[in-house]
């Protein structure tokens, strides 16, 4: 697939012109362009947060535009040419889906700069950023592996991309290091963010046996429909979603966006902004494992908790063989190390889940 090259093309940082500093006097306008609603209670409700504590952070030396629940292709093109025509300076396109979008938007505009959330493609004015979501999904995983009384997880899947499919797969790994009865079935939703389908989706994987449920798609949709079944758990998904601790949310994985959208939005006000790609971690504080509730077991927080210090600490990596591709051919050789392009590329499950890739 053509994602395995972004390691490579994203090795050059392209230096923008550094047109953006603002030596007028006129506020930098900052955009955003949100996949789902800003109260979705999820991924774009954390992005509208890190837009806040830019606000907080520069007042008037700002002034932030934002729309929300643009759908991924035409949709997407036609408000970012507005954004860019308004006079934006500086538009975070927050899906993956507006990847190329951005790039011919950006094309056309070259004197104002874009952030592309979780894409690939780069350009003098289109940096790239993402978060390594795959090791917060390695904590939880653990967590499932040890919670599950059924020895079933199912998992609500949004689209069949290498950011999806590595969740799982890291995920499932720590499930079935921490319980090797532990099965995986996974239902796909097509959709970043649409309740019915997703309690749809929670509902069905019930039904099948599972007792702990994860989810890569936004509402919280899932929780809920785990609540209504009792006895069943599940995860915070981007963010903590905390309406539903103790249980059924158990914890959750958090996306920090704030830091980064501060450190960048500096950048483009003093004139040092530059075209870059970045992939954060639990390390850097781009992924957050939410508050562990006592409906874990103290053991299994703890373990937990060590768990997610030594990915922090680089002592452990989620991606660590022995592993095997799914047809069970070996894949990474004891100690080995999964490398940073292939997991920017993953479009193969591990050996233990059976399933399909959807095309």
């Amino acid at each position: 697939m053509l994602i395995r090259h972004l390691l490579a093309g994203a090795a050059m940082a392209l230096t923008a012109t550094g047109a953006l500093a603002q030596d007028d006097g006129e506020p930098l306008k900052v955009g955003f362009v949100y996949v789902g609603p800003i109260g979705d209670g999820g991924w774009t409700y954390e992005h509208e947060q890190a837009r806040l504590a830019l606000v907080e952070e520069y007042g008037d030396r700002i002034e932030t535009v934002y729309q929300e629940s643009v759908p991924e292709g035409a949709d997407a093109e036609r408000v970012l040419t507005q954004m860019a025509l308004s006079g934006t300076d500086l538009i975070f396109t927050t899906s993956f889906g507006y990847m190329d979008p951005t790039i011919n938007v950006a094309q056309k505009f070259p004197d104002v700069n874009f952030e592309h959330a979780t894409g690939y493609k780069r350009a003098d004015n289109v940096a790239t950023y993402s978060s390594r979501f795959y090791e917060g999904r390695a904590v939880i995983g653990h967590v499932a592996g040890k919670m599950t009384e059924t020895n079933k997880i199912g998992y609500i899947a949004s689209f069949p991309i290498p950011e999806v499919i590595r969740g799982i797969n890291a995920a499932y790994i720590a499930a079935s290091e921490a319980n090797p009865d532990v099965e995986f079935n996974i239902v796909w939703a097509y959709t970043w963010f649409d309740p019915a389908k997703e309690a749809d989706a929670a509902q069905a994987l019930i039904e099948q046996g599972a007792d702990v449920i994860l989810q890569h798609t936004d509402s919280t949709a899932p929780l809920a429909a785990a609540e209504q079944a009792g006895g069943v758990v599940g995860f915070g998904q981007a963010s903590d979603m905390a309406e539903y601790k103790p249980s059924p949310r158990v914890s959750s994985i958090i996306d920090n966006w704030a830091p980064y959208y501060i450190e960048r939005v500096g950048a483009a006000i003093d004139g040092t902004w530059e075209s870059k790609d970045t992939w954060g971690g639990i390390d850097t504080g781009m992924v957050e494992i939410g508050e562990m509730t006592d409906a874990i077991p103290e053991d299994v927080r703890q373990e937990a908790q060590d768990l997610a210090d030594s990915i922090s600490s680089g002592e452990y990596h989620p991606f660590t063989g022995p592993l095997n591709y799914a047809d069970g051919t070996e894949w990474l050789a004891e100690g080995e190390t999964a490398d940073d392009g292939t997991l920017l590329g993953m479009d193969f499950y591990v050996e233990g889940i059976d399933a399909e890739i959807p095309n």
